[in-house]
């Protein structure tokens, strides 16, 4: 018989915190409400992360590996621009969609009072997306000979970025009763023709 594979504590308590922040919207999570949804002593999370600080810094870490090892993924199997930028605005939004505790982190709300390079370490990460997504829209310039503005590539990536962002601020201000990707399909249909005339 095959023994489980024990799970890592520091993986149990960051997924106790992820669903703290998820349990409670709006509310601050204490080092002590902490060790009672993992079950241990506040001494034995301190073992774990130096600080309440490294606990976040580590949410965030997930957030990244997980979003951009997955948008390359997409990118090495999808060659079509429209079809590359749906499917990393559905991915971030998925994301969202499965992790409200994470979100809360990645829009600052859970880290309000916390240090300063937590807020630079989330607005890096939403740059990154940025980034990736002016980089998609060049790339199609070059591969589909397109005639795009460099303009309109600027423009275009910040309101993929800018729409992503309203649907995860507003799945938090909801208390996550309004699915980010709820009626996103008929939302991007009116935008998608926009950002890629023919």
């Amino acid at each position: 018989m095959v023994g489980r594979s024990k799970v890592p504590r520091r993986q149990v308590i960051l997924e106790a915190l992820a669903g703290e922040l998820e349990k409670s919207p709006g509310g601050r999570i204490t080092t002590a409400a902490l060790a009672r949804a993992t079950g241990v002593s506040e001494a034995a999370l301190y073992r774990h992360f130096a600080s309440k600080a490294k606990m976040f810094e580590g949410l965030i870490a997930f957030a990244e590996e997980s979003v951009f090892a997955r948008i390359n993924q997409i990118l090495a199997g999808e060659k079509s621009t429209r079809a590359r930028c749906a499917k990393v605005l559905y991915l971030l939004l998925a994301f969202a969609d499965r992790n409200p505790g994470i979100t809360r982190v990645l829009l600052g709300d859970a880290l309000v009072g916390e240090q300063a390079r937590l807020h630079a370490r989330v607005e890096q990460f939403f740059a990154r997306i940025e980034t990736q997504l002016k980089q998609i829209l060049r790339e199609s310039r070059m591969r589909e000979g397109e005639h795009r503005n460099p303009n309109d590539i600027e423009r275009g990536a910040t309101l993929m970025l800018a729409l992503v962002e309203g649907r995860m601020h507003r799945y938090l201000r909801t208390r996550f009763k309004v699915s980010p990707l709820e009626k996103w399909d008929g939302e991007w249909g009116l935008i998608e023709p926009a950002l890629f005339p023919d």
